[in-house]
C-alpha cells in the first residue's frame, strides 16, 4: 500500500491545562485553608513541572509511514526502520492496561517504540496488517 499514514501528538490539551490548574488550585488551598508549609507545597510541585514545560513548549510526539520506512519523534529522539526488516510488530497489554509496542526485526533484535509516540493501539494494528506487517498481541505477560 503506498499510501502514507502519519499520527502527531501534541502535549499542550486542554485536558492537561485542566489537570495542572487542578493541582495548582489543590496546592494553593492547602496553603490558604491548612496553613501547609511553603516547602512542602514546593515539594509537590516539583512533580508538576515536567508536565509543565510540555504545555508551555508545545512539544510533539509522532510517527508515520511513508516510502516503506516507520518513522517516529519524541522531542530530541527520532528513530526509523525499514518496513522490509521488520519480522512482526508485537503488541504487549501491561497490567494498566497500557499497551507496548515493539518492533521485532528479522534479524532478532528489537526496537520498542515509546510510548509517546503511539498512536491509538488498534488504529495502530489495522494500519500495520493493511501494509502487510504480522501483528501479534501478549496480554498481560509477567516477564
Amino acid at each position: 500500500m503506498s499510501e502514507s499514514y502519519h499520527f502527531v501528538r501534541h502535549n499542550r490539551t486542554p485536558r492537561t491545562v485542566a489537570i495542572l490548574i487542578c493541582v495548582y488550585a489543590a496546592l494553593a488551598s492547602l496553603v490558604i485553608l491548612f496553613d501547609a508549609k511553603w516547602w512542602l507545597i514546593a515539594l509537590f510541585a516539583l512533580a508538576t513541572l515536567p508536565a509543565l514545560r510540555d504545555v508551555i513548549a508545545d512539544t510533539r510526539a509522532g510517527l508515520s509511514i511513508e516510502d516503506g520506512e516507520l518513522r517516529w519523534f519524541s522531542g530530541k529522539r527520532s528513530g526509523q526502520l525499514a518496513l522490509d526488516e521488520i519480522d512482526h510488530m508485537r503488541f504487549d497489554t501491561r497490567w494498566d492496561l497500557s499497551v507496548r509496542v515493539t518492533a521485532i526485526l528479522k534479524s532478532g533484535r528489537k526496537v520498542r517504540l515509546p510510548d509517546e509516540i503511539r498512536p491509538p493501539h488498534r488504529d495502530f494494528e489495522k494500519v500495520l496488517t493493511d501494509r502487510g506487517l504480522k501483528v501479534t498481541r501478549h496480554h498481560f505477560t509477567v516477564f
